[in-house]
């Protein structure tokens, strides 16, 4: 059969918004080509398995929340400094809010791989990378706050992400920007003159 990558990736995209409205359960071939409003049967053959389309869900997934390159040198055109760290934050903040699908279907993905070894050793591959070019990039951008801030910072963030995503009403919106504000001056210590 011929590969159409422009409808493969419609599919992966299909499946990115079936995992976040519906869950893992109701990640099903059928669901991804209803979603994907395409003949019953074309997303069995452009994957093999689920765990072939959660593969691919997973790489597509990171591409569509990753920031765009051209954004970040934007920002990082400001000085290294606390306020450009709390920037950050906020940006990543407004992200979640602005892609939920995709953030969400992460959640799904994370959820999925501690049933899943292989998605689990996927995932955990993907993840790492992006953790570890974030601390790259805070790093050696000369940034406020070492690598033990920027992990805490990575940690609380991803909680205030799941509260945002799961239970808005535990955080309220009203609040988050002193949050992460705190977070940030807690995190990377007192202000250098």
């Amino acid at each position: 059969m011929v590969r159409n990558p422009e409808r493969r990736t419609a599919l992966v995209d299909a499946a990115i918004e079936v995992l976040a409205r519906d869950g893992a359960r109701g990640l099903t071939f059928r669901a991804v080509d209803t979603a994907a409003a395409v003949p019953n049967g074309t997303a069995s053959n452009y994957f093999s398995s689920r765990d072939d389309l959660l593969s691919q869900v997973t790489d597509r997934v990171h591409q569509c929340i990753a920031p765009d390159p051209d954004e970040v040198a934007e920002v990082m055109a400001a000085p290294p400094s606390r306020a450009l760290v709390v920037e950050l934050m906020h940006w990543i903040n407004r992200r979640v809010t602005e892609n939920r699908t995709g953030y969400l279907a992460m959640l799904e993905l994370r959820l999925e791989a501690t049933r899943r070894p292989e998605l689990q050793a996927e995932l955990t591959r993907v993840m790492r990378e992006s953790l570890d070019e974030n601390l790259r990039f805070h790093l050696e951008g000369g940034l406020p706050g070492d690598r033990t801030a920027v992990m805490l910072m990575y940690l609380a963030m991803t909680g205030l992400m799941v509260e945002q995503l799961t239970l808005p009403g535990v955080v309220p919106a009203e609040g988050t920007d002193e949050l992460v504000s705190a977070l940030v001056d807690r995190a990377t210590g007192p202000e250098r003159e």
